[in-house]
């Protein structure tokens, strides 16, 4: 026997919608739920699930993360949105920019979201972290909304920065930013692991920087001193094979990146595979919180897009390679195959979480493009955060302007 529902569809048409009587429809704000949730509501999944992982390569470490990690389906999930909605931000950015809605720089990091999303989930919110200009996915895992990150590349009021940031220079509670200049963010990074250290806060610091960065001779700086005075922090090398457009094995003598602190210990992580981040971000993190100092993380990922979007991509590299990693070390479809092998979700729920990024990243394009840019009289706000009101000069010396909090 059968139930029918009718249901509206957008146009104003009306379909119906058959399932056996044993589920009930369920109404919340006066909407029927789908039929597919209201299947997905009635099925009993797994609570977790156990994954072999791929082992770390090690340098002056004894022992490292596991090879083997519990998921539950709450996590799962968790980091399966997350991620999805990284990855849709970056493709509705990718469409802004091309239709000059988006204007400047602008570093896209489709590809990388096991990297972003699997060491937060490694972390704590009150630790800290700091990264160069391919800092979105970063901004919204820190807690930052998808509204306010559009609005920031699109240079609006309801922007992260006000809509004086940009694409490179976003900022949220512990985090300090994606940093334009090449490197400089690292010297920051061991910074701000010094303050955490001496606030004797149970704190530490994650200083991200990519493979094009890590011949800077500013990072090795920034090693010394980090292992000298013992700072709790992650020195993390985002290595997606190719800085600008030349590939590693042309601008560096030695790719082991995580060698390159020499006496720091350090990982070499599978960054396509979030577990395998997250696994390997608690191990760094227990081993700054115990005292011992800096450890070095190498995650191995990969960009879809290139470098910037003025870059295409391809004249450095095949299509084929491209297509090939995206085929075979996807971060979100290997998560997702996990999950549905494991009946910690189905086809369907994931759809449904699908449907509801997209429908969220739309409402956030719609207000980035629908907001107010800043007014003229603002350009000198927030040079300081909590000083008295002072004059700016202008680009033109007759001008001033009025900086406040």
């Amino acid at each position: 026997m059968l139930c029918s529902v009718a249901k509206k569809k957008k146009e104003g048409s009306t379909r119906t919608l058959r399932w056996p009587c044993g589920f009930e429809e369920a109404a919340r704000g006066g909407e029927v739920l789908k039929a597919s949730r209201v299947l997905v509501a009635s099925r009993n999944f797994a609570n977790d699930a156990t994954f072999e992982i791929k082992k770390c390569d090690l340098h002056r470490l004894e022992e490292g993360p596991p090879v083997t990690t519990v998921l539950t389906r709450e996590d799962g999930l968790k980091y399966y949105r997350m991620m999805q909605t990284v990855r849709r931000m970056e493709l509705k950015a990718d469409q802004l920019y091309k239709q000059k809605i988006i204007r400047g720089f602008c570093h896209l990091c489709d590809g990388q979201e096991a990297c972003c999303v699997g060491l937060e989930a490694g972390i704590n919110p009150t630790d800290h972290l700091i990264t160069a200009y391919r800092a979105h996915g970063f901004t919204f895992t820190r807690g930052l909304s998808v509204r306010a990150i559009l609005a920031e590349l699109t240079g609006r009021r309801g922007g992260c920065a006000k809509g004086k940031g940009g694409s490179m220079h976003m900022y949220a509670k512990n985090f300090y930013g994606g940093n334009g200049i090449v490197g400089a963010q690292v010297p920051l990074g061991a910074g701000i692991a010094l303050a955490c250290k001496y606030n004797e806060k149970d704190e530490i610091c994650l200083t991200l920087y990519g493979d094009g960065a890590a011949n800077q001779g500013q990072i090795f700086e920034a090693y010394n001193m980090a292992a000298l005075w013992k700072l709790p922090c992650i020195f993390i090398c985002e290595n997606n094979r190719y800085g600008m457009g030349t590939s590693v094995e042309r601008a560096a003598a030695s790719t082991d990146y995580y060698k390159r602190g020499d006496f720091i210990p350090g990982l070499r992580v599978d960054g396509m595979d979030i577990l395998c981040v997250r696994e390997a971000t608690r191990f760094a993190a227990a081993y700054c919180r115990s005292g011992k100092g800096p450890i070095l993380m190498e995650l191995q990922t990969y960009r879809y897009h290139g470098h910037s979007m003025s870059d295409p991509g391809v004249s450095y590299r095949t299509r084929e390679e491209i297509q090939e990693v995206r085929s075979k070390s996807d971060p979100i479809m290997l998560l997702k195959d996990r999950m549905v092998n494991s009946n910690l979700a189905s086809v369907e729920e994931l759809k449904e979480i699908d449907v509801e990024v997209r429908k969220e990243i739309e409402d956030a394009a719609q207000f980035a493009t629908a907001d107010p840019e800043p007014p003229l009289e603002e350009l000198g706000y927030h040079i300081y955060c909590s000083d008295p009101p002072f004059e700016v000069r202008g680009a033109n010396q007759w001008i001033k302007f009025k900086s406040v909090s």
